[in-house]
């Protein structure tokens, strides 16, 4: 019996609850206010006029966002009081912090997507040059279930999208290929226009000896568990290109890992919950597809270096084990392969 992982769910959503109204009680302030505020609840500013301009800059509620784990807690839950000693450089440090991860991870992410579009478009010409649009040449259940937002088959839903992908783009090669060849594309120039999102959906579309076939690749035994560190891989490069807060996020949807004997590196995560829920185990997928990708790559040591200068305060819990990663993780990124 497959265990293609393809999402199954076709009960159709149900009816969004009905939007509440309120007044709104919250007063607008001014950026001195709202600094003002800060200092009132126990955060430390050294430089007033510098802060102001953060506040200008990023905004409030973006920072807010690092300013949270500096908040004191009673029975479990914040309250609006910092930590003593907490300055307001504590939450801008751990927000360029973020950007900067985010900014490396993009461009790490940005060789994979155009990796994949090789890998995959050459798997699938080698069938058909239109195999991406055959569902006789596609996992069956790509065709089969159906998306529980459309209610449509998978595979109409990523032909639609393709099309919209397609029918906006500017390049030249697609104006070339229309006024001479006409419709459709064949896979290997309708991938150049594939983004993440329809790359992971598309593979987790393929049958499984295709996604064993691309996944051996990338120095990873099962194609269906490199599905789900696509789909996961998506949603990071979505956090990542949205500017959202990365380093200590819950990550819900978490990806299958091989064996520890496969990958030694995923014994951290294999009983630790909280682990399999943060960006590190992120991370480290990225680490072993690039060293695959390029194994000449500087990206690893970048990585490794942004995460040592990682702002911690440990009295705050702002540590690395916020970020899933293990006390030792310098030795495991290292030994990473």
């Amino acid at each position: 019996m497959s265990n293609h992982t393809t999402p199954v769910d076709q009960e159709i959503p149900s009816r969004p609850a009905p939007v509440r109204t309120m007044a709104y009680q919250k007063p607008w302030q001014s950026y001195e206010d709202q600094l003002q505020t800060l200092i009132g609840r126990g955060l430390e500013v050294t430089d007033r006029q510098r802060a102001i301009d953060y506040l200008e800059r990023i905004g409030y509620y973006r920072l807010s966002g690092y300013w949270h784990p500096f908040r004191q807690r009673q029975e479990g839950r914040p309250i609006d009081l910092f930590q003593p000693g907490t300055t307001f450089q504590d939450a801008v440090d751990l927000y360029v912090f973020d950007k900067r991860l985010r900014l490396i991870i993009l461009d790490a992410l940005e060789r994979m997507e155009v990796a994949l579009r090789v890998s995959l478009s050459h798997t699938l010409g080698r069938i058909s040059p239109f195999a991406h649009l055959d569902p006789a040449v596609l996992h069956e259940s790509f065709a089969a279930t159906l998306d529980r937002q459309t209610c449509l088959p998978l595979q109409h839903r990523w032909l639609a999208k393709q099309a919209k992908l397609i029918c906006a783009s500017k390049e030249e090669f697609v104006r070339h290929n229309r006024a001479k060849y006409g419709w459709p594309l064949p896979v290997w120039i309708a991938c150049e226009v594939w983004e993440f999102g329809l790359l992971s959906q598309l593979f987790a579309g393929l049958r499984e000896a295709e996604q064993d076939e691309i996944a051996q690749r990338y120095g990873v035994g099962n194609g269906r568990i490199l599905a789900t560190w696509l789909r996961s891989l998506n949603y990071l490069r979505n956090v990542c290109a949205h500017h959202c807060r990365l380093w200590n996020r819950n990550i819900i949807d978490q990806p299958r890992l091989p064996q520890a004997k496969e990958m030694p590196w995923v014994i951290h995560f294999e009983h630790d919950a909280h682990a399999r829920a943060r960006c590190f185990l992120l991370l480290q997928i990225t680490r072993h597809i690039l060293q695959h990708i390029n194994p000449a790559s500087s990206w690893p040591s970048r990585m490794k270096a942004l995460l040592q200068a990682f702002p911690a305060r440990p009295e705050a819990g702002v540590t690395m084990r916020a970020m899933g990663a293990p006390d030792d993780w310098e030795q495991q990124w290292q030994d990473t392969h």
